[in-house]
């Protein structure tokens, strides 16, 4: 199928961007590596009247940090971020979960501030934003404003962004001393979806014990899932198989996953579990050492 008809523009920088979309209003649509765009359009399951390509926006492509926040531009390919030693050395969590994107075509192409609006609750850097509770700074040509990752998902490919809004910069906070990670999923093929994901950063004491910990899950709900029980239960404890049980029970009767012709909710909640006890124990043994 051919995508309906659209005026095409081809923004010099972010002022005349948000200009473009400030004037088209809900007709406009940015396109960045546009791979869940473009198919959408062809299908005809999106006629946008105005098509932004912000590919010449070179200032949102970066990767910087000051001492307590990575920074990366939305137009950031994913690859870029993916081989970053800056990226893995101070969120290494973002460097494991991006290795899952699609495949190599894919990151080569797609941008992280794409996958992100897009939003679908199975995707890995929804999740991880989530996870390392990460903000979103949103520009219109009024203002800019921040955005917390709980508060930027609303439901099913649908974030707290207006029509004249768009995605500039990513911000994650850097978690510092003896600090581990982990990031799991199952999908049928490589490069697919995940049916389920899991996602878990952590910080031990000088005991071995959790001082910190954040635990969400993907592919469960109709926006990435933040266990907040988890910092309760595991506070001022170490990772035993009693604890780990603990948590992977609570996660099961917390989601409430939708069946569909890839897997069923059942099966999809017994995913939860076994991915939430696999994150648990790998992200303690990273921060041990």
């Amino acid at each position: 199928m051919k995508p309906a008809k659209f005026d095409y523009y081809r923004p010099k920088d972010v002022s005349e961007a948000l200009s473009l979309l400030e004037s088209s209003g809900f007709d406009g649509k940015i396109i960045a590596g546009g791979q869940s765009l473009v198919p959408i359009m062809n299908m005809r399951l999106a006629t946008p009247q105005c098509l932004i390509d912000i590919n010449s926006l070179h200032d949102l492509n970066f990767i910087d940090s000051d001492d307590q926040t990575l920074k990366i531009g939305t137009m950031t390919r994913q690859n870029t971020v993916e081989t970053s030693e800056l990226v893995k050395s101070q969120c290494g969590l973002v460097t494991e979960a991006v290795a899952h994107i699609g495949h190599l075509q894919t990151r080569n192409r797609g941008t992280i501030g794409g996958s992100i609006v897009h939003a679908d609750p199975s995707a890995e850097l929804p999740l991880v934003l989530m996870a390392l509770n990460g903000t979103l700074h949103i520009s219109s040509e009024e203002e800019t404003r921040t955005v917390k990752a709980e508060d930027f998902f609303l439901t099913f490919l649908t974030t707290d962004m207006m029509p004249n809004e768009m995605l500039t910069e990513i911000h994650l906070p850097i978690w510092k001393g003896r600090v581990g990670s982990s990031f799991q999923e199952v999908a049928r093929r490589h490069g697919d979806f995940a049916l389920v994901a899991a996602a878990c950063q952590l910080e031990l004491d000088a005991h071995d014990k959790i001082s910190d910990i954040r635990l969400a899950l993907g592919g469960v709900e109709a926006i990435p899932l933040l266990i907040e029980d988890a910092k309760e239960l595991l506070a001022g404890e170490k990772i035993t198989d009693q604890a780990v049980q603990k948590i992977a029970e609570l996660v099961g009767s917390s989601v409430e996953p939708e069946s569909d012709l890839h897997a069923s909710a059942t099966y999809r909640t017994q995913l939860a579990k076994v991915l939430t006890a696999r994150v648990l124990y790998q992200a303690y043994e990273r921060a041990k050492g």
